[in-house]
């Protein structure tokens, strides 16, 4: 996976690649977008987990849009919002986002899948690591792993200098 920043418009903006990183580590959620399979925009957020090299793995139900568009139609964006700060009276936002692209991948092995499973309760529900094994193992077939491999991502971030 590649940072890249020369695409961002505004490179007044960039955010170093390690804010990027530790923001894809810890961030709850992010928003899957995806073309639906009727040709049009489809953006869902949604409790992620990454691998620390190039995947991001979500939980979802066996059937459903996001599969069917998916299935149709692969190729998805990611957004991760950071820190946001509305500073109204200077009528602007702090924020940090960052924007990753890649390739959804829906038929995973049983094997892939439950250990997207288990790193999901890891990060989620840490305190917990035993009661989510036997959930995962329960709930097992009612349960799809998406897995999402990115090519590139991006940071961008706006914090306001105030002399003090």
């Amino acid at each position: 996976m590649r940072y890249v920043n020369e695409t961002v418009r505004r490179q007044d903006r960039l955010m170093d690649e390690a804010r990027a990183i530790e923001l894809l580590s810890t961030s709850e959620y992010g928003v899957l977008s995806m073309v639906d399979k009727d040709g049009t925009a489809y953006g869902v957020p949604l409790n992620y987990v990454w691998d620390g090299k190039n995947s991001i793995f979500i939980h979802c139900a066996p059937v459903g849009h996001k599969l069917e568009a998916l299935e149709k139609n692969p190729n998805v964006s990611f957004c991760i919002v950071g820190d946001v700060k509305l500073l109204p009276g200077k009528f602007t936002t702090e924020y940090e986002s960052v924007v990753l692209k890649g390739v959804a991948h829906i038929h995973l092995s049983p094997e892939e899948r439950m250990a997207a499973l288990l790193k999901l309760v890891d990060k989620l529900s840490p305190d917990f690591k035993e009661l989510g094994a036997k959930y995962s193992k329960m709930s097992f077939h009612r349960v799809n792993i998406i897995r999402v491999d990115f090519s590139e991502y991006s940071g961008k971030c706006k914090h306001v200098h105030t002399a003090d």
